[in-house]
Parts: C-alpha cells; sequence; structure tokens
C-alpha cells in the first residue's frame, strides 16, 4: 500500500490550500483515511477522517467548519481542503489508512504517507 500526498505550501492567513492524498496497493473499501499534522514540539492529531464506504466523515474540533475532507473514487484519491486558514494549522501534515473504524490516535493507523508542509504566515 502506497499513499502519496501532495499539496502542501506557504500561504497568508485567511487562504486556502487543497491537500491530496493518491492511495494504490489495494482497494480500501473498508478502510478509514485520515489526515493528520504535526506541529513542532507537538503531539501528532488526526485532523479530519473519512470512511471510504459510506462518506461519514469526522473532523476535530479545531478545523471544523474550515477544512473538508472528500474522496474521488476514480481516481482513489482522499482531498483536503482547508479554507480559512489560520498560523496555528502550520504543521507537516500526513495521510494515512486504517482498516477498520475511526481512531484518533495515530498508532492504530497502518499505511502512512510521507508529510507535506503547509505554513501559514500571519
Amino acid at each position: 500500500v502506497q499513499l502519496q500526498a501532495s499539496g502542501g505550501g506557504l500561504v497568508q492567513a485567511g487562504g486556502s490550500l487543497r491537500l491530496s492524498c493518491a492511495a494504490s496497493g489495494r482497494t480500501f473499501s473498508n478502510y478509514v483515511m485520515g489526515w493528520f499534522r504535526q506541529a513542532p514540539g507537538k503531539e501528532r492529531e488526526l485532523v479530519a477522517a473519512i470512511n471510504w464506504s459510506d462518506y461519514s466523515t469526522y473532523y476535530a474540533g479545531s478545523v471544523k467548519g474550515r477544512f473538508t475532507i472528500s474522496r474521488d473514487n476514480a481516481k482513489n484519491t482522499v482531498y483536503l481542503q482547508m479554507n480559512s486558514l489560520k498560523p496555528e494549522d502550520t504543521a507537516v501534515y500526513y495521510c494515512a489508512a486504517r482498516n477498520g473504524p475511526y481512531r484518533v490516535t495515530d498508532h492504530e493507523y497502518d499505511y502512512w504517507g510521507q508529510g507535506t508542509q503547509v505554513t501559514v504566515s500571519s
């Protein structure tokens, strides 16, 4: 299984970015796909997740209403649309996958993509 994350960059506060995570290597029909982030000196936290089968979603309180997670079956890709970005959103963002229901802790995810840096300037 391979997860390829992309789309990070530098943006001013209030701006938007869209992250992509291209998945390959198996079918993901029973998987939850998640986006985590890790800021310097902080633990990695789950930002958003989506169930591949039923489209149900989870959002951390800090991003609810600003971030949207979605998926494209045809492209086997999960997206994280990030709007109204704040300096505190600055972090390395990772996509991850687990076979089973939602979990918020990173060690319960089976597969990881490489990180992509998101920097929000004030």
